[in-house]
């Protein structure tokens, strides 16, 4: 008898460095022919600003179910294929690694695919939230409302229209 493998395998926040390995791994099956993996890296620049320095802050519970969810979406919609995914929170340099994921498929078209559904969804839906440094100080991303400066804690009416997700 066999057991069916669990498409989602890993859906975990991290503030320590994270591992391509770990999540390479956890997708890894005797049955997997293609897996493909999506590294998204901490850059210098960001619309045209230096960045040196982002911030991820999280609402962990929500976050790591909604990932799951998304996993399982996916592998709901490209059956045989399994998923794996781990985001950093805290403070990351340049170079950093912010997000690993990872799917695994029998064939790499369904890889590639469920790859891309899986960091594209997360970065839509998955409550975490973006501070980046640089020289005019910093911001949060997607909350050009809310962007931190020498008025910091003054608030104009329309700061709550400002968006949640700022990827």
């Amino acid at each position: 008898m066999s057991v069916e493998p669990r498409p989602a395998v890993l859906a975990d926040l991290r503030t320590e460095p994270l591992s391509v390995d770990e999540v390479v791994s956890a997708v890894a099956h005797p049955g997997a022919g293609g897996t493909s993996v999506f590294i998204g890296t901490v850059r210098d620049e960001a619309d045209g600003r230096a960045v040196t320095l982002l911030e991820y802050e999280a609402y962990p519970t929500m976050a790591r179910a909604e990932m799951r969810k998304i996993a399982e979406e996916i592998a709901g919609e490209l059956p045989d294929v399994r998923l794996a995914v781990t985001h950093r929170v805290g403070s990351l340099r340049v170079g950093d690694l912010a997000i690993v994921c990872a799917a695994s498929a029998p064939h790499r078209g369904e890889a590639f695919r469920a790859c891309r559904l899986l960091i594209d969804r997360i970065k839509e839906r998955v409550p975490i939230w973006k501070r980046e440094h640089g020289p005019d100080g910093p911001y949060w991303v997607g909350w050009q409302d809310a962007r931190c400066s020498s008025h910091e804690g003054h608030h104009h009416e329309h700061d709550a229209e400002a968006h949640v997700h700022g990827k």
